[in-house]
């Protein structure tokens, strides 16, 4: 008995489409010279997505009490994103370790944070919207329910060390800014990266986690500032870090942020000096798993011009992707943004220059900040956050004009054209087959009938076809041994 082509074909379909969503995120991600590229190291990835805030005062991660965890995450994807990062508080290990390994519960974060009359208020809406949260619920099991549905929607999931005590960050006054300021613990940081490396290991959505957020000038300690704030003790301190994490949890990509509010990898960047003659090599962390470093950069800066700002981006960290100075290594851009109204972001060059030189640099990014709205933010409780890409609460877009005008065709053409099957010798993508999105990327695309639909079947499809096509003459044959074969 033979079955039909076409049937076959369907059935062959099938198998591939089926692997291919069994597969995501295919990790282990490894860094290939300036890109990432999946387990096989054949298709490049790269990150496009949003900040999700969860190191304020609660510690627990934002706008809950508006909307459920999955409403939070659909709305990310039908952005076409692929990507959260989702901040936290070295102070909310420290706590677990002062209360003999126990998370501290919701209820008790929120009336800590808000008070006991509107911390209860708030918990309840929490619980309202996410039912399979309660009274025993721990801050880091909303964590674990992020993580899930993250994996659930193909969504990559970066953890980001935020600050050390839990507050609104940054400022160099703040006591979180540099190792051994007020509140920066440098073995408490240790032991924090330590401990989420290690908890992470149960999500598989989590492919990379940060050293530390916008390491700035401790100016708040004259005498740490002048003897301490230099390359020389980042670079000491990145080598411990990134070894924090590679231990406990190897398989994840480690972002290396600069100085300067991590506005400046200069040193990195041009090869120059760092402790003594040293210059920075990615031989010196001595991971237990190479290939999984990277740089990430933010930018804030008021530009008069796109040509000078492109160039002061370049000097900054962008001209690593070229490898010009030898070093060759990706680079993301984790933190930019700007006030959500009607027209900031068609009408400022800072807004439009980096709206086209990302995709054009073929960077991963994550614009800052999802959040609409926070549970309390410097002193003031359900402060309205005006930056956020979502209203107040969390419901609607903040901006349509520009989620419509400027973000869904940035995410669009920052995906387009990855390279898939990794690099040529040059180190240059070859784009993808089709106008593809790059295999491991995970992108999605958005239609009007059917919301968001991710396409990662299809480029698997694209790159299992020869295998099908096999599979489908074989069987097609009048042959003993291939009607077993196939069946």
């Amino acid at each position: 008995m033979r079955l039909p082509v076409n049937l076959l074909l369907s059935m062959a379909l099938l198998t591939a489409t089926a692997s291919a969503a069994t597969s995501w995120p295919n990790g282990p991600l490894q860094t290939k010279g300036r890109w990432i590229t999946d387990a096989s190291g054949g298709r490049n990835v790269t990150y496009v997505g949003v900040s999700w805030p969860a190191h304020g005062e609660t510690m627990v991660p934002e706008g809950l009490q508006y909307r459920s965890v999955a409403s939070i995450v659909e709305k990310v994807k039908s952005l076409g994103m692929n990507a959260i990062r989702l901040t936290y508080a070295i102070e909310m290990i420290d706590q677990v370790y002062e209360n003999d390994g126990k998370d501290v519960p919701i209820w008790d974060a929120f009336v800590a944070a808000l008070g006991k009359e509107n911390g209860t208020k708030v918990f309840g809406e929490v619980v309202n919207n996410n039912p399979e949260f309660g009274e025993s619920t721990t801050r880091l099991e909303v964590f674990d329910a992020i993580a899930a549905e993250c994996a659930k929607q193909q969504i990559y999931l970066h953890l980001d060390n935020h600050v050390s005590k839990a507050s609104w960050c940054c400022n160099p006054f703040d006591g979180n800014s540099w190792w051994e300021d007020k509140f920066f613990d440098t073995e408490n940081w240790l032991r924090g990266l330590s401990f989420m490396a290690r908890h992470g290991k149960r999500w598989p959505a989590l492919t990379s986690m940060s050293l530390r957020n916008e390491l700035r000038q401790p100016l708040t300690n004259t005498t740490l500032y002048r003897e301490s704030y230099n390359w020389q003790t980042w670079y000491k301190y990145t080598l411990l870090g990134a070894k924090a994490i590679n231990t406990l949890h190897p398989d994840l990509l480690i972002f290396l942020s600069g100085i300067d509010s991590d506005t400046n990898l200069t040193a990195v960047v041009e090869q120059t000096a760092l402790p003594g003659t040293h210059k920075f090599s990615v031989n010196d962390f001595n991971l237990a798993k190479p290939n999984k470093l990277l740089l990430e950069l933010h930018t804030y800066i008021t530009p008069r011009d796109c040509p000078s700002f492109k160039e002061t981006l370049s000097k900054a960290g962008f001209g690593v992707l070229a490898g010009d100075s030898g070093l060759e290594i990706p680079l993301m851009m984790t933190e930019f943004g700007w006030t959500q109204d009607a027209t900031t972001w068609d009408s400022t060059v800072y807004a439009k220059c980096l709206r086209e030189f990302l995709p054009e640099q073929k960077v991963g990014w994550m614009i800052w900040v999802l959040a609409g709205s926070y549970y309390i933010r410097e002193g003031k409780q359900d402060y309205d956050e005006g930056w956020g890409l979502v209203t107040k609460d969390w419901k609607a877009w903040r901006s349509p004009e520009f989620i419509e005008g400027g973000l869904k065709p940035m995410v669009k053409k920052t995906l387009e054209g990855l390279a898939i099957g990794g690099t040529d010798d040059d180190g240059e993508g070859r784009g993808s087959e089709e106008g593809g999105n790059g295999g491991g990327a995970t992108a999605t695309t958005t239609t009007a009938s059917s919301g968001p639909t991710s396409t990662s079947a299809a480029s698997s499809w694209r790159g299992d076809r020869e295998w099908v096509f096999r599979v489908v003459l074989m069987c097609s044959l009048p042959s003993y041994l291939t009607y077993f074969a196939c069946w």
